[in-house]
Parts: structure tokens; sequence; C-alpha cells
């Protein structure tokens, strides 16, 4: 059985809602006297706190070199599957031929990464880092898709010790030290 419940009859000023008009124009005007608090974009704005994680980009070695050894972990333990790094050869007749791969194409699409910072925790060379960019745009989905120059120009040079280009003992020596 339904229950009915029994409506409070409106009186007559609040049938006319003027009461609701006259509290909506009050808290109108009291914030028109206030402070204005926005600013124009992109001509002035905040400075971003400490910790701000922004953008993911490539970051090169203080002699200019790539960082990263196309582990693929980033693009592992990416949560939304930003990131697509194909990996490549590097020349037999380079002098970094002991190394045993390159990005031939590294890629992040702007428009589905979360900014988390897992990318950035899993790379073993600190290849990518984040930035503090954080207006990214485009006209189309093509234009917040970040090719490996693209990211390498986006990031600069990060001077740290670096493995990658460091040249590892021969298995020779290895075998000959037990």
């Amino acid at each position: 059985m339904a229950i009915v419940v029994e409506r409070k009859r409106l009186s007559w000023l609040e049938r006319t809602y003027l009461p609701q008009i006259v509290s909506g124009l009050y808290i109108t005007l009291k914030n028109f006297f206030k402070p204005k608090v926005t600013l124009e974009y992109p001509d002035q704005y905040t400075s971003l706190p400490a910790g701000y994680r922004g953008a993911p980009t490539l970051v090169k070695d203080s002699q200019g070199r790539e960082k990263c050894v196309s582990c693929q972990l980033c693009e592992f333990v990416c949560p939304s599957k930003a990131i697509k790094v194909v990996p490549g050869e590097i020349s037999a007749d380079s002098e970094y031929a002991y190394i045993e791969k390159a990005p031939s194409s590294f890629t992040i699409d702007m428009a589905r990464c979360i900014f988390c910072g897992m990318c950035e925790e899993a790379c073993p060379e600190r290849a990518i880092v984040l930035q503090t960019e954080f207006s990214l745009n485009g006209l189309s989905r093509s234009e917040l898709l970040r090719d490996k120059r693209s990211l390498y120009a986006a990031g600069g040079i990060l001077p740290d010790k670096i493995m990658k280009w460091k040249k590892v003992k021969d298995n020779s020596e290895l075998e000959g030290s037990h």
C-alpha cells in the first residue's frame, strides 16, 4: 500500500519566488565588488607547485647522445597505453655497437597520457622525465601524437651519470676472474 505524504502549502510570498530572487541578487552584488581572481592566460599565470607532473619528454645526456635503451619498461607500465616504443638495432660499424638496441621509433599520445609519472619511475636510464609543460593543445588528435624528434626537442639535455654508454668488461675478462 502506498503512503501518501502531504506537501506543505506554500505561502503567498513563497509562491511569488521573491525571497529566492532577492537572495540570488544579494549573492551576485556581494561578489560583484570583490577583487577579480581571473588570470589572463597565457599572458599571466601562477607558478606551478613543487612536484608538478607535466608532459613526459625524452632527454639526452650531456654529450647529446640518446639515453633511451629501448627497454620498453615505460610502455609496459603505462596505465593508459599512451607510449609506443619500437626497438631498433645499432649498426655494427658504430663505436657503440656493444649496446644492444636504441629506439627506432618512440611516440607518446598526449591525448591519452594521464601524467601519472609511472614512465619516469620505470626508466632505468632516466631517459624519460616529466617536464613542467602543462599547456598541450592541437587542432586534431594527430597533433597531440609526439614522435621521437619532438620529444627530444621538448626534453633537451639532462646532465647526469649515464649507464648506457659505459663499455662493460668483455665476457672473457669476466670468466677469467672466477
